[in-house]
């Protein structure tokens, strides 16, 4: 295969892992809203088998005892991680733990939903590793692109290792955090690469300040949004195990965190109309920037939309896996606009911009 086949292999290849990540992304939001985090309690396989069962009837003899034994062990490696890297406080609490010590009821439907979860992160995964493979076919020109494409697949192993520790300590808040974070880095990352190898050659654009400017501080309040919204759902799930079935007052109970939620909603909407103004004045209506800017605003009105229903309909799953999808998706448009202001090319009128 010559060197431009391997090139163009590269980008498609990047374009399903971007595709994937999404994918992975929207299966974590359904696996979260639908109380499915703990419906394998191993890792990687699911009750000891690569196929879960689908019936209790399949299930190990003793399965729970036996998970929640390996699970304390786990639990105990982990804790002494944290107390070696100074976190004593958070190790303790994590020893201390008394919920790891009940294993749930087997749930096929839970089950299989886990599992699901962890097909797509396989594929996303296998993608990727692809990704590394004809990558070095940049390497004499873009360094950058092995460089980076190496050190995703090696946050892809990290976050699997941190998903099995979202398993393991009973989906613990700042783990849960932390791995929504970790998927946005890989997420930012591939789209990066994919970037730097569509635009190959290219000379860098001079963007004017305000538009660099304004581009990076909503992409900086949209990352804040989605640590703030984990937090809100951290909340949201302390209140449903206190009050079990009244979904309607679970969001009451959301804390301070839900209300800097919804401030942060509007200071986003702010920005984005700001920069709205300045994209269509300054760049052509067919380019990339005028079409990123125009979805962006769209995923933030269904954003918002969700909200509402999420608020006064009493979190319904289904608007809460949407609502981390869209969250994600106006992530990685505000991204790639970051990344077209400083070096992209001007698209022919009619045509569509690539992602």
């Amino acid at each position: 295969m010559s060197k431009l086949s391997q090139r163009k292999t590269f980008k498609r290849i990047n374009r399903l892992a971007i595709i994937s990540l999404f994918l992975v992304i929207l299966a974590g939001g359904v696996v979260r809203s639908s109380g499915s985090g703990m419906g394998c309690p191993d890792w990687p396989k699911c009750f000891g088998r690569y196929i879960p069962p689908t019936d209790a009837s399949q299930l190990p003899k003793d399965f729970k005892q036996k998970y929640v034994e390996r699970r304390i062990k786990k639990n105990q490696r982990f804790a002494k991680t944290l107390d070696a890297l100074g976190y004593h406080a958070e190790a303790q609490r994590i020893r201390e733990d008394k919920s790891i010590l009940v294993a749930e009821d087997f749930n096929a439907v839970n089950t299989w939903t886990e599992y699901i979860n962890r097909l797509v992160g396989v594929v996303s995964g296998i993608l990727m590793l692809l990704a590394v493979w004809f990558s070095f076919s940049y390497w004499s020109d873009v360094r950058r692109i092995p460089i980076l494409s190496i050190f995703n697949l090696l946050l892809i192993v990290y976050q699997a290792w941190l998903g099995s520790l979202v398993v393991s300590t009973n989906l613990t808040s700042w783990v849960v955090t932390v791995h929504m974070l970790v998927a946005l880095a890989i997420l930012a990352i591939s789209m990066y690469t994919y970037h730097l190898a569509l635009t190959f050659g290219r000379l860098p654009a001079k963007p004017k300040g305000i538009i660099n400017v304004l581009t990076l501080l909503s992409l900086i309040v949209s990352i804040i949004q989605i640590v703030i919204g984990t937090e809100v759902r951290e909340n949201v799930d302390a209140a449903a195990n206190r009050l079990q079935g009244y979904r309607e007052d679970w969001i009451n109970n959301a804390g301070v965190s839900l209300d800097i939620h919804r401030t942060l909603a509007i200071a986003v909407v702010v920005l984005n109309v700001m920069l709205y103004g300045l994209i269509r004045k300054n760049y052509d209506r067919h380019s990339k920037q005028q079409q990123l800017m125009s979805f962006t605003f769209l995923m933030i009105m269904l954003q918002i939309v969700t909200g509402i229903v999420l608020t006064y309909w009493a979190l319904p799953p289904i608007a809460q896996g949407a609502h981390i999808l869209i969250a994600s998706l106006v992530f990685g448009a505000q991204f790639y606009l970051l990344l077209n202001i400083h070096r992209s090319f001007t698209l022919k009128e009619g045509s569509s911009f690539e992602v």
